[in-house]
């Protein structure tokens, strides 16, 4: 029979964080701005814990409990539920937490692949995509962008790890923009654009492109998919895209806007002239067989 929720008071103390948590980044200047509120009015809504040997683990209100703890109240108010096993416990903390806009979602991604393996370990089986949404109470292409972030080599992630945990207006880097990066050098590489190495060189300069704000809009790599296309299609000759692609990595001032002006653009403005003139050639073809005469 399922033992019913227990509303009571409790030490914060004897409270300690769930490991499973897919938040792991608290920014200090959010933090403090809830320390004030709860200062003044006290904690309007109950922490979620679970009885846990002789202390409690929090399933929700993690940064109300840190916030108590600093103001070294003697209790908090918390709802107590059963202790979940190893895979509800994930499952209980997406669902929770899932529609928090505050998530990062590195840090998420990774408790992401905790709960896929746990899974897995009881299944004996991984998830499929859909399932794995499920499990995690988020849509399929949630799921897909984390995946992908699941995907960066560990150098990134410990970058990105860092910049979240400085204030927002102190970062200089976000997920976005280096999913952006890596999906733009990847499919560079596939049309054998750049090779392994120079792929990683691209990526990074791209990187320090969005830092530096040579790069000013996120999604301006995807201008180099359309090199991509270009090359593939015979538009844009493999001399060319590597020039550009080059000085993109060597020359620090130069950006993605002025790389596709001198391939992708160039030769699009060059073929509409020659458009252009074979046209104008006709005319002219067709004005003198006509024999006007005024």
């Amino acid at each position: 029979m399922q033992v019913p929720d227990v509303v009571a008071l409790v030490d914060p103390d004897d409270i300690f964080r769930n490991e499973d948590n897919p938040r792991l980044i608290f920014r200090q200047e959010d933090l403090n701005e809830l320390e004030k509120s709860i200062s003044s009015q006290g904690i309007l809504v109950p922490l979620t814990i679970f009885k846990d040997g002789k202390t409690y683990r929090l399933l929700d209100g993690e940064r109300r409990w840190r916030c108590a703890k600093r103001l070294g109240l003697p209790v908090v108010p918390v709802i107590i539920q059963p202790k979940p096993g190893r895979l509800a416990n994930i499952m209980m903390m997406f669902a929770i937490h899932h529609a928090r806009q505050d998530w990062a979602p590195l840090p998420t991604a990774l408790k992401l692949q905790d709960l896929e393996n746990e899974f897995a370990k009881q299944h004996g089986r991984h998830p499929n995509e859909s399932e794995l949404a499920g499990l995690a109470s988020l849509s399929r292409g949630e799921v897909r962008r984390l995946k992908k972030l699941l995907n960066l080599p560990a150098f990134y992630r410990k970058q990105l790890l860092k910049e979240l945990e400085k204030p927002r207006s102190q970062q200089s880097l976000t997920v976005d923009q280096v999913l952006e990066a890596t999906t733009a050098a990847s499919l560079l590489r596939k049309r054998d654009i750049v090779d392994e190495a120079t792929e990683d060189d691209l990526r990074q300069a791209i990187i320090g492109k969005y830092r530096s704000g040579v790069i000013n809009n996120t999604t301006a790599p995807r201008k180099l998919a359309r090199l991509a296309r270009a090359v593939q299609r015979d538009e844009v000759s493999l001399t060319v895209a590597r020039r550009v692609v080059h000085k993109l990595i060597k020359t620090g001032s130069y950006s993605i806007d002025s790389a596709f002006r001198d391939s992708v653009e160039q030769v699009d403005f060059e073929h509409g002239i020659e458009q252009q003139g074979t046209r104008l050639l006709r005319l002219i073809t067709e004005h003198k067989a006509r024999s006007y005469t005024i």
